[in-house]
């Protein structure tokens, strides 16, 4: 559903940077691959291989499209200047060390190859003026940004990605782009409606697995307390005269050649 929104917000495209005919891929936190098949599907002259650490990819895929369990916080194995794309989705909040990770794949890069990133940003936002103040948004971004900082896993990812960038050796020009996910069906234009909707539908579903791991197995939280949060997060989301959304923000950039 998060794929599926993420396409549509971006207009259908499954990435920003200006690729020409790219022949070795990378994705890094490949979750249940989808990305890397239709990757694959649309470049059939590319080897497409996603890396995770859980199991869960599909074992029949296209010949060109491949999937490794593997750790992407410990050191790489993966070749010098070995592939012409990296792409990352989905990561806020998983990784330790963004500026090492950073410094991984520029080496796994080659010159002139490119690397993206996107990611759904904190916190969430009105369409027009601001969040009441006592809106339960406001406590759902303390919360995880509180969390980021007891695990070493931070959710600001997007405030600094250009600075880890240009110190693991990025130096030229790092593009950037937002949109906006709504969140539910205020919107009246058609298509961003049908974005608020799955994203709706996606907050719904993994709401209580979010909340009660961080809540409970991090911030030491009571089930009533978490029960509580996930009550008025249920109805903010479904409060159409919010006009909340999620910034999905993107950052590309293209190893030097020298």
């Amino acid at each position: 559903m998060a794929h599926h929104m993420m396409c549509l917000a971006y207009d259908n495209q499954l990435f920003l940077a200006p690729l020409e005919n790219p022949q070795r891929v990378l994705d890094v936190g490949c979750g249940t691959g989808i990305w890397c098949l239709d990757f694959a599907e649309q470049f059939p002259g590319a080897q497409v291989t996603g890396t995770d650490i859980s199991p869960i990819q599909p074992r029949w895929v296209s010949p060109n499209c491949r999937f490794e369990i593997d750790n992407c916080e410990l050191e790489w194995t993966f070749a010098e200047n070995e592939f012409d794309y990296i792409h990352i989705g989905s990561l806020i909040g998983s990784i330790q060390d963004w500026p090492k990770l950073y410094k991984e794949i520029i080496r796994a890069l080659k010159p002139g190859g490119w690397f993206e990133q996107r990611e759904v940003a904190l916190p969430v936002r009105a369409n027009e003026g601001e969040l009441p103040e006592d809106c339960v948004y406001h406590d759902w971004a303390s919360i995880f940004y509180e969390t980021g900082e007891a695990t070493g896993r931070t959710w600001r990812i997007t405030e600094q990605w250009k600075g880890w960038l240009r110190d693991a050796g990025f130096t030229e020009k790092i593009h950037t782009h937002q949109v906006k996910l709504p969140i539910g069906g205020w919107p009246k234009n058609k298509l961003q409606k049908e974005i608020g909707l799955f994203n709706l539908l996606s907050i719904e579903t993994g709401l209580e697995g979010f909340a009660t791991y961080i809540c409970k197995m991090v911030l030491g939280w009571h089930d009533a307390e978490i029960q509580l949060l996930l009550e008025r997060m249920r109805a903010a989301v479904k409060n159409p005269q919010l006009h909340a959304y999620f910034p999905l923000k993107s950052v590309w950039t293209q190893k030097p050649y020298a």
